[in-house]
């Protein structure tokens, strides 16, 4: 080793153990305690806003006579909050339109329409429309509406 290279390895090793001597800070888990306020803000969001507007379409569509129904994952702490509506046409597949938390974007729309067997059609499916994420403060019953009428459409054209 040479003269130089040993200067720079000894300088290294001081100041390591110099920072090292120093206490750190302690942060109490701030980063997660904010991750953690916004999943409950957003859990509650879909509960009050976007779960009665699934609701009222589910209950329309079973009134027409159609196979329908929610899935409310907003009280869970093991897993990110959502909000579901599948929908089944006569002889097709059941196609899920879902609203969930996402920490970097906020509340995003995932669709999985799916074609009839019987139909020749290729099956649309989509994970993850970025055009459908919203801030949480944003989301309103017009938006789940004009969100829940489009998954809607796209489920009857596929069948």
């Amino acid at each position: 080793m040479t003269e130089e290279s040993g200067g720079k390895l000894r300088t290294l090793l001081h100041a390591y153990t110099e920072r090292k001597a120093k206490p750190e800070p302690v942060v109490r888990g701030t980063h997660h305690e904010e991750g953690e306020r916004k999943r409950r803000a957003c859990g509650e969001m879909l509960r009050t806003v976007v779960r009665p507007v699934l609701d009222e379409f589910q209950a329309e569509l079973r009134g027409a006579g159609y196979e329908a129904s929610t899935r409310d994952q907003t009280g869970r702490d093991d897993a990110y909050p959502s909000v579901a509506l599948s929908f089944t046409p006569p002889s097709a597949l059941a196609s899920a339109l879902i609203f969930r938390y996402d920490p970097r974007h906020g509340i995003a729309v995932q669709r999985d329409v799916k074609a009839s067997p019987r139909s020749r059609r290729i099956t649309m499916s989509s994970s993850g429309d970025r055009g459908g994420t919203s801030r949480v403060d944003a989301v309103s019953a017009a938006w789940v509406e004009i969100k829940t009428l489009n998954f809607i459409e796209a489920v009857l054209k596929a069948n």
